[in-house]
């Protein structure tokens, strides 16, 4: 029995749940179908125990699922046994960076929309270092360093050797404050337009004097995943990031990232205006 599911291990029990309820069983019905306890059923459901490929192709034929493709995905994910860099820091950071990194990890694409701060993938150190340091109640400075290592680390989704694509929307309000001093400031916007060039990268930008701004009014992260049905988006929260996986809520977030990007200026013009803030300062 698993203590602490990660969202990845959840994310699994949650779609073998809708499976079950779109066929209109319940976990008493499906038991039998597999000749187990319903307990066994809720265990797997809950994400306390896992599936095996056998048991979760027999669930999925008596679903009466027929996508294929969609069960192969799950089925990834029921029997992926590798052990990611994040682990090194479980039980020294909070579950839900872990989670995110192994989001990362396995996601075909990414997309943030950035109101306040820099995207974390796209951070220097020493701005990241301002961030985490405003946290209240103040980290200790071994947490301070765990997390900074951690941010830095993640970017090898944008870095290593199979990048994926990335796309950001950064409002100018981002690009202004400063997290610390000019100093870091400046060497935040030259990472970006560095950045920038990158072919994998497409960085876009918000200025004030854009109209439509209220399409863009909240940071949101969406992750691609092997499947469309499969796509998760990130919120902050007061006490770590909120997964949400549901379809109707994965199409409203489709749909206001296309608007945010409707509003946004083309990556050359972003590029411009981020090289005329850079002189500003």
């Amino acid at each position: 029995m698993r203590r602490e599911p990660t969202a990845r291990q959840l994310r699994l029990a949650t779609e073998l749940r809708r499976l079950r309820e779109s066929a209109g069983l319940n976990a008493r019905q499906a038991a039998a179908l597999l000749g187990v306890s319903p307990a066994q059923i809720t265990h797997i459901e809950s994400a306390l125990a896992g599936v095996s490929e056998k048991r979760l192709r027999r669930l999925a034929s008596h679903y009466a699922c027929t996508d294929d493709e969609f069960v192969d995905a799950l089925v990834a994910m029921a029997t992926d046994r590798a052990r990611g860099w994040w682990e090194d820091y479980r039980g020294l950071l909070p579950t839900s960076f872990l989670d995110l990194s192994e989001l990362d990890h396995h996601a075909s694409f990414r997309h943030d929309v950035a109101i306040l701060f820099v995207p974390g993938v796209l951070q220097t150190e020493n701005y990241a270092r301002a961030v985490f340091s405003s946290r209240v109640p103040e980290l200790t400075t071994e947490e301070l360093e765990l997390r900074i290592r951690h941010r830095m680390a993640r970017r090898v989704i944008i870095e290593g050797s199979s990048p994926i694509p990335y796309g950001a929307v950064i409002h100018e309000a981002a690009l202004r404050i400063r997290v610390s001093d000019r100093a870091t400031s400046q060497a935040q916007l030259a990472r970006l337009l560095e950045l920038s060039d990158a072919e994998d990268i497409t960085l876009r930008v918000i200025p004030f004097d854009l109209d439509g701004f209220s399409r863009a009014s909240s940071t949101m992260t969406y992750v691609g995943g092997p499947l469309p049905k499969l796509d998760t988006v990130v919120r902050d929260a007061p006490h770590g990031s909120v997964f949400i996986d549901s379809e109707a809520q994965l199409n409203a977030y489709r749909t206001r990232f296309r608007k945010v990007e409707a509003v946004s200026l083309e990556p050359a013009r972003s590029r411009e205006f981020i090289h005329k803030l850079a002189k500003e300062l």
